[in-house]
């Protein structure tokens, strides 16, 4: 048997000349980025790939081997191709925003937001542009993105994560949908209440109406009274702008004090929501291909190839470029069993060579790619 040290110092020199040999490869990959520059081939070659995958499979001795071999040249491939897409970062097509030092916002800037009057989406819309912006309610999600979409605003708010409920992947399915693109975020601290019309006490409520993200956050609170019945509508707002309307004592909403202030109902019950630190992010849409020079955080959404290992392959790319991944999130594709679209936020900025390598490289690995907006978290 050889001496531990022995084989230690062995296995020293077996790294040494793969180092050595990994940069001489690197140095001809290097090459043929210049060449693929000059001739217009993609630097992905699925086919070829595949094909030197099976060749050096048929050097291994044992099934062990073959696997190893697939999964190590896998990835020097892999790491190829990064080395290649950072030698061609004027390759842009799929990141073409124009860069503003701020937001357009002006007299007549007009402002679609989640209503009726007095909703949360309505307070991040306020605390975004002010009270006195041209602003107008819309009834639905889709609503908002289609007014956007036409122009009949400039921009949107709607709401895509709460910290207790998790994505609102109604939104999701629309950035997914529509051209339109996030240029801000906001986060708005979610203190629900129970609404109620003048004298109406909280034993006698039997019909609560609320949005589902609503409900679902107040879930602890509903469970400890079960006589209530819960009945979703597209807003919390719109909740206690009805009761407000039917003047019935039987009925309550679930949304902010706030509304009961502007809709003349009384407090039944306060701080609701399960969870204390219960947050909402919103953000902001246009139709406008555009992100502020401060921007810090890229939204995109991508297709995988439905195959062994693609979606790591793809998150790789910001693992290389050293690029922090904060949110991941998937959603069903339409017509497809069990394929998803997924839904990536990364820390960065479109003017960065690490993001356009990043954003270079899933293009031209995934189905389909598209930039949601790069906008900034603060």
């Amino acid at each position: 048997m050889m001496d531990l040290q022995d084989c230690r110092n062995q296995i020293d020199q077996i790294d040494k000349e793969i180092a050595r040999l990994f940069h001489k490869r690197m140095g001809v990959s290097s090459q043929v980025a210049e060449n693929k520059r000059a001739t217009g081939k993609k630097i992905y070659d699925k086919s070829r790939e595949d094909a030197i995958l099976e060749k050096l499979g048929g050097l291994a001795e044992n099934e062990f081997e073959k696997h190893c071999y697939k999964e190590l040249f896998s990835q020097i491939m892999s790491m190829s191709r990064k080395l290649q897409y950072s030698l061609l970062t004027e390759s842009e097509g799929h990141c073409n925003f124009d860069e503003l030092g701020k937001l357009e916002v002006n007299d007549e800037t007009k402002v679609v937001y989640l209503g009726p009057e007095a909703s949360y989406t309505s307070q991040a819309m306020e605390d975004c542009f002010g009270k006195n912006c041209k602003s107008f309610p819309a009834s639905n999600f889709k609503e908002i993105m289609e007014i956007i979409k036409e122009g009949k605003a400039d921009y949107g708010v709607l709401p895509i994560e709460n910290t207790s409920t998790g994505g609102i992947t109604d939104i999701y399915d629309l950035l997914a949908s529509y051209d339109n693109y996030i240029v801000g975020e906001h986060v708005v601290k979610i203190e629900h209440a129970l609404l109620g019309i003048k004298g109406s006490k909280i034993e006698e409520i039997e019909t609560v109406y609320s949005h589902q993200q609503g409900i679902r956050q107040c879930k602890e609170f509903l469970e400890a009274h079960p006589n209530m019945k819960c009945v979703e509508l597209d807003s919390t707002a719109l909740g206690a702008k009805k009761v407000s309307v039917d003047q019935l004592k039987t009925q309550a909403s679930i949304t902010s004090k706030r509304a009961a202030d502007y809709y003349g109902l009384e407090v039944l019950a306060e701080h609701i929501n399960s969870n204390d630190q219960n947050a909402t992010r919103f953000i902001i849409v246009t139709n406008k291909k555009i992100f502020l020079s401060d921007a810090n955080k890229v939204s995109i959404c991508f297709v995988a190839p439905h195959i062994s290992g693609a979606l790591y392959n793809i998150l790789s790319h910001m693992i290389f470029n050293n690029l922090n991944m904060t949110k991941i999130e998937s959603r069903p594709l339409v017509g497809k069993s069990f394929e998803y679209r997924f839904f990536v936020d990364f820390e960065g900025n479109l003017n960065s060579p690490a993001v356009k390598n990043t954003l270079n490289g899933i293009a031209e690995e995934a189905i389909e790619l598209k930039v949601l907006g790069n906008y900034s978290t603060k």
